[in-house]
Order: C-alpha cells, then structure tokens, then sequence
C-alpha cells in the first residue's frame, strides 16, 4: 500500500480517533477527574494505580486513594470512611478472605442493600481477582436457592436480615454477614482477623456477574465488563454535569447496573457517596438538605414517591443543593417528568439503558423540557442505530429496533447465550425512532407491539397518554400469550384499573 493510499485509508478514522481523545479530556479535566496543576503528581500517581492495577473498582479506590486520601468516601446509617481507611480496611479483607480460600475467579455471592460493607466487599474481592456475583436482594428465598445452585459460589456475603430468611443453601457453602442493625457483622469480624500487608496485583482481573431481574423464572447472571481507563467515565460526563468530590446519593441498588454504574462513576470522581440501605421519601430530602447532597441518583419509582409528598413536607427541605438528579431502570411519565422540573428545576437527567448495553443515550434537562418522554441523545462514544429485522437502518423517524454499540456491552450471560448483533451493534430488546434532531424515543419492548387495524399499537405509550386524561383511572396492563398463535409471539393486552 502506497503512503498516499494509507493516508486516504487511514485519515479520517485517525481523526475521529483523536477528535474523540481531545473529547474525552475535554470532559474529565472539565469534571475534575484530571487536574492540572500543583497537584499534577497526584494525578500521576492515580494513572499509575490505574496501569497497574487496571480499571477495576480495585484499582479506582486505590486511585482514588493516592489522589484524595483523607477525603470521605462513603457514609452510610452507622458508619463512614475514607478513602485511606476503605483502603486499608480492604486489604485486611481481602486477606482474610485469601485464608477462607477466595482467590482469582473464585466466585463470591453478595446479597446486600446499599452500605458501606457492600461497597468494601467489592473492592476487597476486585483485589483478589475474584468473580463478584451480585444478587437481588428482592429475590425470594426459593430464588436465592436457585441462583446459588447455577451459579456455585464458594462464599456467600449477605445482610443479616436475607440470612434470617433461612434459604435452602448448601451445607458446604461458608456464610458471613455484611450488616447487622447492632453493627457486629461478620463482615466486621474478617476485617479485624485479617492482616495489614498489602495485596498484591492479582495476575488478572476479576469479573463482576449482574444478575438480571428474573421477575417469572430463575435470574440470569450477565458478566459485566470494567471500564476500559476513564473513557467511559468521559462519556457519562460529557453529558451530566458531575464533579470532582461531589456528595453523590445512590438510592438507587448498587446490585443493578445503574447502581453499579453510579459507584463506579462516583470512584472516577472521588466522590462521597451516601448510601441510604432503604428508600424513604422525606428521609430522602431530609438527608439532602442536612449532608448537602449535590446528586441524587434514583430510579422513577422513587421520584414520583418525592413528588406525591404533600406540598409542606417537601418545602420544610432545602434541596438547593442538588445540581443533579439522574435516574434510570424505567420510563418516568411525561407529567412527572414536568412536575419534577417545576419543582425541582433544571436538575434532571434520565439515563437510557439496560443491563447488557450499560447506557444508549442520555436526556438533559433541555430535552425532557421540550419533548418529556424523549430518552435523549447517545453520550460520548455511543452509538444508536435503528435498524429492521434483517439489521437494516430504517429511515429517519422510522420504528424499528433500537441497537446500541459502546464500550461497556456486556461479555455475555453466564449461561453462554447473548444478544443478537448487528456488526458492532447489539439488540436492546427495545423498539424505537429517531427524531429530525437526533432524539432518541423510547417506544416499549419489541415482544410487546401488537398490530390493530393494520397499525402497530405500543401499550407503554397508550398508558402514557391515558395519564393526560385527569378523568382517565390508572390503568394495570398485562400481556397475556394467545394459544393457538402459529408464531407463539401474539399476545392480548388485558387492561384494567388499578383503583376505582
């Protein structure tokens, strides 16, 4: 090949590579994750945890720790730390678990709500190398059983109040408790057995397995990547206005991958997080205006639960502090979405994505003021193709299925199936358009569409223009399969309403 010809080749994607490098720099110098300055040689030695340890959640705490060690890295409902004592009550962990026989790719199952015990136990595991499955603590004690027995764990960490349940577990599998309402856990007991010598690199990362909701059958575990460096972290950024050591409320649970995406994004930071294990709606407010909480991530659920407060609770809360509210894991109602803008402000971010793609794309205050049910633009780094059923792109404004390429897709479920692909493109599962300014909207799931005189009809956004109606009840929808289908994917949508 001639120079001539490889410049031809290769310029434009060098160019895109580059423009997309000053991007992201952009983006983490702006957000404080890289400062330049007289603290240069911090920022250096973070980098070097990172190249040493790699972008696990191991290797960010451990940056995070070099750059800002005496800054507060969680506080929960008994205790805090900061990064210097996460650290090194960590390695004591993490010792301790080496002697109990946890090692590189020795999967450990962590039933736990939001704490800091949870969060220690991750870093602790990351710093052996070890699988970390995390478990929903929403799971019945029949599906805790289950997921145990797929997915073998050598040890189970868990709240007391999921031991007290009493599942069906193996007699051989060790147990210990990350949380007890007096605060003499299991979790506590290891890290004061364990010794002080630091631990070493393990020879590969682990892995981290989120397991998905599993509402009618037994959970899948999908197996989520690490953040490849700070890219990832440039592309949520780019878009949400967070900063350096902000006070980040994650209501949200960390063992879902918002959650999880919140912690890792609050590690980039050097972020304090506040760590409520339940969600309470005034207990919320009150939390953010006695801590000053500067983001709050949630699900939808959890800020219509805010909205129906009365109108005197909320105003006995000073929430000016917040400059972001992020939620995901759900549409939220266009009439929410308003009201939540006229109370709150400007603040609202919604995040669009599953546990297989991380995020697609992401709504500013901006979108959501003009178009409320909009899920937003991709990020930094995505991208969002629309395509058919063969993979083809459709038309602008035209439905299809929404695909998504990043660099966080998962690596697959544990049982070895995945996602269809198209190229670099994975299938969501989700049907949508794109509108004339690049908008993303959401328009239900792809087994969801139902065909009536000869349109597709998509339930999620009739239920959504039913709430406009204030005459209009609330209404329970559910998809009911029809036998006799030739195809099996016919279903009735039952309709009916919740309340008189």
């Amino acid at each position: 090949m001639t120079d001539t010809a490889r410049t031809r080749d290769d310029g434009p994607a060098q160019v895109e590579r580059r423009q997309t490098l000053l991007n992201q720099g952009y983006h983490l110098v702006r957000s404080g994750v890289l400062a330049p300055g007289p603290r240069v040689h911090r920022d250096l030695g973070a980098i070097w945890q990172l190249l040493t340890w790699g972008p696990s959640i191991a290797g960010g705490y451990r940056a995070s720790t070099v750059r800002a060690p005496e800054q507060t890295a969680f506080v929960d409902e008994q205790r805090s730390a900061t990064f210097r004592e996460l650290d090194e009550r960590t390695d004591r962990l993490a010792n301790a678990l080496r002697d109990l026989g946890v090692g590189p790719r020795t999967p450990v199952a962590l039933l736990c709500r939001n704490h800091g015990g949870l969060v220690e136990s991750m870093v602790a595991l990351a710093k052996l190398g070890a699988t970390t499955l995390l478990l929903n603590s929403g799971l019945s004690p029949a599906q805790v059983s289950a997921v145990v027995a797929e997915q073998r764990p050598a040890l189970l960490l868990a709240d007391q109040e999921f031991l007290d349940r009493c599942p069906d577990l193996p007699e051989d599998l060790e147990v210990r408790s990350t949380w007890a309402d007096d605060g003499a856990s299991g979790l506590a007991g290891l890290v004061a057995a364990g010794t002080a010598a630091r631990v070493p690199v393990p020879d590969r990362p682990g892995r981290t397995v989120v397991m998905t909701s599993g509402t009618t059958s037994t959970p899948k575990g999908a197996r989520r990547p690490h953040p490849h460096g700070l890219s990832e972290a440039a592309s949520l950024l780019s878009v949400i206005p967070l900063r350096t050591g902000d006070r980040m409320m994650i209501t949200t649970p960390i063992f879902h991958t918002w959650g999880l995406a919140a912690l890792q994004l609050g590690m980039a930071l050097h972020a304090e997080l506040v760590l409520p294990r339940r969600f309470d709606p005034e207990e919320t407010l009150r939390t953010i205006a006695e801590q000053r909480v500067t983001a709050l991530v949630a699900v939808p659920v959890m800020l219509q639960r805010i909205l129906d407060l009365p109108a005197h609770v909320k105003a006995r809360h000073d929430t000016s502090s917040l400059r972001v509210v992020a939620y995901s894991g759900s549409a939220m109602p266009a009439d929410q979405v308003t009201r939540f803008l006229d109370e709150f402000g400007p603040v609202l971010y919604g995040l669009y994505g599953s546990t297989e793609a991380s995020w697609a794309s992401i709504s500013t205050p901006a979108d959501l003021a003009a178009e409320p049910t909009t899920a937003g633009r991709p990020p930094l780094g995505t991208r969002i193709g629309i395509l058919d059923d063969d993979g083809r792109p459709v038309p602008r404004g035209a439905v299809g299925q929404i695909c998504v390429g990043n660099g966080m897709l998962f690596e697959g479920y544990t049982n070895g199936t995945g996602k269809p692909m198209f190229g670099d493109l994975m299938a969501t599962g989700d049907r949508g358009r794109l509108d004339a300014e690049g908008r993303l909207f959401v328009l239900g799931r792809a087994d969801d569409m139902i065909v009536s005189g000869g349109e597709n009809v998509f339930p999620a956004r009739s239920r959504t223009r039913s709430r406009r109606c204030p005459r209009s009840p609330t209404w329970r929808c559910s998809a009911c399969p029809t036998s006799g289908s030739a195809t099996g994917s016919r279903r009735t949508w039952c309709c009916t309403p919740a309340r008189p």
